[in-house]
């Protein structure tokens, strides 16, 4: 890393940025071969724009209830991303759906990370949906953005037991380490320009298959 020409961010968050400011720090501590050109957020009082602000980034809102329409907010998003140099829109926390006028203006240059292992549990409160269902495991999930909820081509996932103990609470936080993990590293992949898109199945040029399984519960092997 560092040694190749950075690629141009644009980070889109509603809320406080959390993995806003873990991509800000790895960009910062030369992880990255990325910078954040602007951060925008459709809340005036999101804690990113502050976190932005800290960090000496390009920050703006673009508050979506002073427009008629999605497509108008987003042609004022698409315009403003422009005007930054934007090469890839990294979604934080964006409580928005983006409309065709989004997607036209950057055809699989949209990612997003989601706090479960789609396609299951898409949508909000997902980890309360995935304990009160049972599951054993969830995680999240960096996908590429489309015209559905959390339906576009995966890119990447982490696994996260769910104990039995686990609250919602617990659960978001350990999945929210793995966010933390799973994001900048697929911008690196972005950077190094190694994803390779084809239908819905997504590729890492010069990755490794790993061949191990977790299980929860544990099972019980005879000594």
């Amino acid at each position: 890393m560092g040694s190749q020409k950075k690629i141009h961010l644009a980070v889109l968050a509603s809320g406080s940025g959390t993995n806003l400011q873990s991509i800000i720090d790895q960009c910062q501590q030369g992880f990255l071969d990325a910078e954040i050109a602007i951060v925008i957020s459709n809340n005036p009082d999101a804690g990113a724009l502050r976190r932005a602000e800290q960090a000496g980034i390009n920050n703006i809102c673009v508050n979506h209830r002073e427009f008629d329409s999605r497509e108008e907010f987003d042609l004022a998003v698409v315009s403003a991303l422009q005007e930054a140099g934007t090469e890839l829109v990294v979604l934080a926390g964006f409580m928005r759906i983006v409309s065709e006028v989004f997607l036209q203006a950057f055809p699989q240059r949209i990612i997003n990370i989601h706090p479960a292992l789609l396609p299951a549990f898409p949508g909000l409160h997902v980890q309360r949906k995935a304990i009160e269902y049972g599951a054993k495991f969830s995680g999240c999930t960096v996908h590429l953005v489309d015209g559905g909820v959390d339906t576009g081509p995966i890119i990447a996932q982490a696994v996260v037991p769910i104990f039995a103990a686990d609250s919602e609470d617990t659960l978001s936080a350990r999945i929210l380490g793995q966010e933390h993990k799973i994001y900048p590293q697929v911008i690196q992949w972005f950077a190094e320009e190694r994803v390779v898109i084809k239908n819905r199945q997504v590729q890492i040029k010069h990755s490794k298959n790993v061949e191990s399984a977790t299980i929860n519960p544990p099972v019980s092997t005879a000594e």
